[in-house]
């Protein structure tokens, strides 16, 4: 089936559910375009050099923590560096940015995993971000394995857990599907013996209850819509090029794989782009 269609807006990150192959839509404005059905079309995307606030809506000339102008950056709690490094959490010294926010986002029980992106990692995730984290890392495999109360908690699990395993992924192998044989279970064994003594170090320091080990955890596989994976990558952005076209040959995280480059949804938030396929 052959589509044609014109629309301008600002983008959003992608938005995605998991079935047997992951289904996408690019929020772009009022419209969710499903783009699982545009593969092997040709696209463009072509910048209209204007970037809006996805929290206020100001016009800005550079965006900030993906989609923000500098005022909410500065502002924002989901801007905070906690959310980067949730270990730093500074709720319970009064002195978070918005506590309503906190409460409903940070004050909740948050999952420590590990997933296969490239190669094993070990992350974090809210629960009810569960299994969209895990799509837009674009894991082929994840395993939750600690549960605990609040974010705090997740960052301060994970910092011990990254000692013995990375909590980076390698976008370019990611990308190209260079997967490496993992078989989680096995590793969730190792690395929980490794670090038994600190996850006891931090129940005593902090909550007794706050670190649940997941006994029986389920392995999530996850399945990417992509008719080819490049053999190389390279990345396409907007300042560099502001008119990228090319062939969509696949979805995976929040790029899409086109025959002239991968292009990072999520990077360019809030970017008002007229969007085009034939």
């Amino acid at each position: 089936m052959r589509f044609s269609f014109v629309i301008q807006a600002c983008i959003k990150k992608l938005g995605s559910k998991l079935d047997d192959t992951v289904n996408y839509w690019l929020p772009i404005g009022d419209e969710k375009i499903h783009l699982n059905p545009l593969l092997g079309s040709n696209v463009s995307f072509e910048y209209t050099g204007q970037i809006a606030c996805t929290k206020c809506s100001r016009l800005t000339s550079s965006s900030f923590h993906q989609g923000h102008c500098f005022p909410c950056f500065r502002s924002l709690p989901e801007c905070d560096k906690c959310m980067m490094r949730p270990e730093l959490c500074h709720f319970a010294k009064g002195t978070c940015r918005d506590e309503t926010w906190a409460l409903d986002n940070c004050m909740k029980p948050h999952y420590v995993y590990l997933a296969n992106t490239s190669s094993a990692k070990v992350g974090i995730t809210r629960e009810t971000q569960i299994p969209t984290r895990w799509i837009d890392q674009g894991a082929s495999f994840a395993l939750p394995i600690i549960k605990v109360k609040n974010r705090l908690f997740s960052g301060l699990a994970e910092i011990n857990l990254a000692e013995y395993i990375s909590d980076k992924t390698n976008w370019r192998k990611m990308l190209q599907n260079d997967i490496q044989d993992i078989d989680l279970f096995a590793l969730r064994e190792e690395i929980l013996l490794k670090v038994e003594s600190k996850l006891d170090e931090l129940r005593d320091k902090h909550d007794t209850d706050g670190f649940e080990i997941i006994k029986s955890p389920e392995l999530v596989s996850i399945n990417y819509p992509v008719l080819e994976y490049p053999t190389k990558v390279s990345s396409l952005s907007f300042e560099k090029k502001p008119i990228i076209t090319g062939k969509l040959m696949g979805i995976k995280g929040q790029y899409l794989l086109l025959d002239t480059g991968v292009l990072n949804i999520r990077k360019h938030t809030g970017y008002n782009i007229i969007f085009r396929v034939d």
